[in-house]
């Protein structure tokens, strides 16, 4: 839904937790895949061979594929007015923050995750806890793209409020 003198919501970024989240789950996975093959070989009994490969794939759906639908159903979206953060693999939560409410981006690192240039991004929008984008890939791309959403969308209300007042068109923006 747009307003007169607004610009139509643009979806910016669609983000996901590092994908170092999938790697002990996917070693899981051919340690699980490597163990029930072996003793799928070597077993006597035709009920022990089928057993060692029934909790071998018990194991690689409790070890492998949670984990992997976990990170698939975590997912933040960032547009030219909000973040929609969405995640839950059983029972979904979404929530919608408005970049306008946001006062601050913070970024915070731990050792692991410099590595690696992820990290956790904080939106601080005055209420209780801040808001945050828990081990984002390049994080502070996020968090300077973020500030910069965040600076336009608080700059323009007052700009299309006050046009508005006035009849005036608003200021001119450049063609790119």
């Amino acid at each position: 839904m747009t307003g007169e003198g607004r610009a139509p919501e643009r979806v910016i970024a669609r983000l996901r937790p590092h994908a170092r989240a999938l790697v002990l789950p996917s070693l899981a996975l051919i340690a699980l895949a490597g163990g029930s093959t072996y003793l799928a070989f070597t077993l006597d009994e035709l009920w022990m061979r089928l057993l060692a490969l029934g909790i071998g794939v018990l194991l690689a759906a409790l070890l492998w594929l949670l984990p992997l639908l976990r990170w698939l159903s975590t997912q933040y979206v960032v547009t030219t007015r909000r973040i929609v953060l969405s995640r839950g693999l059983f029972v979904r939560t979404r929530s919608e923050v408005l970049l306008s409410r946001g006062h601050d981006v913070t970024l915070r690192r731990s050792g692991l995750q410099g590595a690696f240039r992820s990290g956790d991004v904080l939106l601080n929008t005055g209420l209780d806890r801040p808001i945050v984008l828990r081990d984002v890939p390049r994080a502070d791309l996020v968090q300077a793209a973020l500030g910069d959403v965040m600076e336009a969308s608080t700059t323009s209300i007052p700009v299309v409020r006050r046009a508005a007042d006035t009849g005036d068109a608003g200021p001119r923006r450049p063609r790119d």
